[in-house]
């Protein structure tokens, strides 16, 4: 098995499962490495093992031992482009050049874009939180802007595909917004009907239902990843 994709927590990771979702969607044969969250800290422990297979020390990291003992690509985009292009059979973008565009631009924006929903709702699949969600709505415009910009964006992508997913079968632009739907559902912000009906189609997804089944199986509370809450009844001692 030449591919190894190296990943954080399951429950929190949400670049690591992007990258994950492409390849169990392309029924890619691979090697999974978990290095546990402990802090971001230069010093941590998580921090070290990660710079040791990256100058970033981010994940996900992919290892492809084809390419030579010293070769790892970070970055979720850059290892779905590679993904893409080596295996262009799996077809993890749309087949037409309008439409692969368009994915790749909502990829882009998906990766540049929507601070205020990425940073006052981090994923955190084991957690049910309305009660923060409702709150975080309220206060917060810009967070509200960001659900807005969603729900266009995924309206007018549906519209133009038909559904069920951004470009009518799954691709690399519905695994960028997986992460995406999980906070909607934890945080439980408000949608439309045909964009939940879309969010619904996504987490049904096997590989989705996969990686859900994975972090809630983890038990690992992080307090630092965790601001907003003590930590879950079924974790205190």
């Amino acid at each position: 098995m030449s591919l190894t994709l190296v990943i954080g927590n399951k429950n929190y990771s949400s670049w690591s499962m992007r990258a994950w979702l492409v390849l169990k969607q392309a029924n890619l044969a691979f090697t999974e490495q978990r290095v546990r969250f402990d802090s971001f800290d230069s010093q941590s422990q998580f921090k070290q093992s990660v710079l040791a297979l990256n100058p970033v020390g981010k994940v996900p990291v992919l290892i492809d031992s084809t390419l030579g003992p010293d070769t790892a690509i970070w970055d979720t985009l850059a290892i779905c482009e590679y993904l893409a292009e080596r295996y262009p059979e799996c077809q993890l973008w749309p087949a037409d050049t309008a439409d692969r565009s368009r994915a790749r631009s909502l990829c882009a924006e998906m990766h540049a874009g929507f601070g205020a929903l990425r940073s006052l709702c981090p994923m955190n699949i084991e957690a049910t939180l309305p009660d923060v969600g409702a709150r975080l709505w309220g206060d917060h415009a810009h967070l509200r802007d960001d659900v807005q910009r969603l729900i266009g964006l995924w309206r007018h992508q549906l519209l133009r595909s038909g559904g069920p997913l951004l470009f009518g079968d799954f691709c690399i632009a519905d695994a960028y917004f997986a992460p995406v739907c999980l906070r909607l559902t934890t945080y439980a912000l408000p949608l439309p009907d045909d964009v939940q009906a879309y969010v619904s189609q996504v987490l049904a997804l096997p590989s989705v239902v996969a990686w859900v089944s994975a972090a809630l199986a983890e038990h690992d509370f992080l307090p630092f990843e965790e601001p907003y809450r003590q930590a879950p009844v079924s974790n205190v001692a």
